[in-house]
C-alpha cells in the first residue's frame, strides 16, 4: 500500500497509549497500526509550507523566502517574549499575530529528559507536551496573552532549562522528578509582575507512549542525506518514528518534504 503527500507533523490523541496520525492531503494512517510493520519513505520533492513551491526547505518547513517574510515564523513562535500584538505593533501580520498572540496561554513544567520550561497557546494542552515526548507535566501559569506567558518563561529560564535533550528523551532516560515540588521551589523567581497569572494547585498528566522498546543509542536519520528510509517500527514518541535498528526519523523535522509511504 502507497500514499504520497507533503510532510506534516503527525497529529495525536491522548489515550493509553497516545494515538498517531500521519495525515496526507486526501488520506491519513494510523501509526500505531504499523508497530512491528516495515515502513518505507522515499524523498520526492520540497512542497514548501507556505508557498507550496518546490524549493528547498530552510526551517520550520517554510523555504528561506517564507521563513523570513510569514508570520507563521515570527521571532515570537520560538521566543514568546518577543512578542508585540499587546501593543498593536506588527512584526510582519498584525490581524494574523493578534488572532495567534492574543488568546490565552500556559506556562508549564514538563518532564522529557529533566525539567524543563515552556510556552503554549491553552488550546495545544497537551498536544505540545506529547510532541515534545513528556512524559509528564503541568501548566504553573494562564496568562491572557503571549508575551505574558513569554515573560514569566524568561524569568525560569536561568534555573531550569526551555530545551528537551531528545537523544535521552528517546532512550527513555527520564529521571524521576516531582513536578509539583519542582513548581514550589522555583515559583518565587517569577517577574512581581507577572505573579498574578500563577496556578496555585496545578495538577500533574502523565503521558504514555507507543513504544515496543526504546533504543540504547540513537542514530538520527535524514531525508537529504538519505532519500530512501526504510525499517520496521517499534514505536513512537514525540514526533520521532523508531526503528527496530536504533534509527530514529523526526517527522516534524521534515515538514514540507514530499514523499511516498509505503506499507
Amino acid at each position: 500500500m502507497q500514499f504520497e503527500g507533503q510532510i506534516r507533523k503527525m497529529t495525536t490523541e491522548n489515550h493509553s497509549p497516545i494515538n498517531y496520525y500521519w495525515n496526507f492531503k486526501d488520506d491519513f494512517i494510523v501509526m500505531n497500526q504499523l508497530l512491528g510493520k516495515k515502513i518505507k519513505i522515499s524523498f520526492d520533492h520540497y512542497e514548501c509550507l507556505g508557498c507550496h513551491e518546490d524549493k528547498e526547505i530552510y526551517q520550520m518547513g517554510y523555504c528561506k523566502n517564507c521563513f523570513f517574510t510569514l508570520p507563521e515564523a515570527n521571532p515570537s513562535i520560538i521566543n514568546p517574549e518577543l512578542s508585540t500584538a499587546h501593543l498593536g505593533i506588527v512584526q510582519r501580520d498584525l490581524d494574523w499575530e493578534q488572532k495567534f498572540e492574543l488568546q490565552p496561554h500556559i506556562v508549564y513544567l514538563a518532564n522529557s529528559s529533566g525539567v524543563k520550561v515552556g510556552v503554549t497557546r491553552l488550546t495545544q494542552v497537551p498536544t505540545r507536551w506529547i510532541d515534545q515526548g513528556a512524559s509528564e507535566a503541568i501548566i504553573i501559569a494562564r496568562t491572557d496573552n503571549r508575551y505574558e506567558a513569554g515573560m514569566i518563561e524568561v524569568s525560569l529560564k536561568d534555573i531550569i532549562t526551555d530545551k528537551t535533550n531528545w537523544q535521552r528523551m528517546l532512550k527513555n532516560d527520564v529521571p524521576e522528578v516531582d513536578l509539583f515540588q519542582k513548581y514550589h521551589e522555583i515559583k518565587s523567581y517569577v517577574n512581581k509582575d507577572f505573579i498574578q497569572f500563577l496556578v496555585e494547585e496545578p495538577e500533574v498528566l502523565k503521558l504514555e507512549y507507543p513504544v515496543n522498546s526504546y533504543p540504547d543509542k540513537v542514530k538520527s536519520l535524514n531525508l537529504k542525506k538519505t532519500p530512501i528510509i526504510e525499517g520496521i517500527l517499534k514505536g513512537i514518541k514525540a514526533q520521532y518514528l523508531i526503528f527496530e535498528d536504533n534509527s530514529v526519523f523526526n517527522v516534524r523535522g521534515h515538514e514540507g518534504f514530499y514523499v511516498k509511504f509505503e506499507i
